[in-house]
């Protein structure tokens, strides 16, 4: 029996897992570019340069802001569906859930060194990473992971090899 049930949790559990890690690790690279890039703009260089500067208790505050500041759109989601205008709902969850990951990953890289100087910051930012990077280490493992990975290598592989004979003249 418990053979059975573990067969059925992988089934369940298993494809949502790699579904999450394969997005996050896209969606998360993607945003740190699209932010780097915007951080380049000089009124946001010199707000996060002004950051830096500051005591570990603004840090948390500048870091726990844009969950605050997204709640004015999780609202309008519930409005949204309220009304039956179920895509704009869904949509404005999306855009909220990703303008939020954008902003918080991006002051995660800018104020990580002065969090880490509050011990209880440090533990759980340790304590994150590392049963994040089992759970990851766990569905990279799992051969469904390792095939699928295996095909996306190989039509990245030639779509380049498709791009670069298109351009090369």
């Amino acid at each position: 029996m418990r053979a059975h049930l573990k067969y059925a949790l992988e089934l369940l559990i298993v494809p949502l897992a790699a579904a999450v890690v394969f997005f996050e690790q896209i969606l998360i690279r993607m945003l740190n570019a699209i932010t780097a890039v915007i951080a380049r703009w000089a009124p946001i260089a010199a707000l996060e340069v002004w950051l830096k500067k500051q005591p570990p208790w603004i840090a948390v505050i500048a870091f726990v802001m844009p969950s605050i500041l997204i709640l004015p759109i999780k609202f309008s989601a519930i409005l949204f569906a309220a009304h039956h205008h179920y895509a704009m709902a869904i949509a404005a969850v999306v855009i909220g859930k990703m303008l939020a990951t954008a902003i918080v990953a991006r002051l995660y890289v800018v104020l990580r060194p002065t969090l880490m100087t509050l011990g209880w910051f440090a533990r759980l930012d340790t304590w994150f990473f590392f049963w994040r990077d089992r759970a990851y280490g766990f569905v990279r493992s799992l051969p469904a992971w390792q095939k699928a990975t295996a095909v996306i290598d190989r039509v990245r592989l030639r779509l380049v090899e498709l791009f670069s004979g298109l351009f090369a003249r």
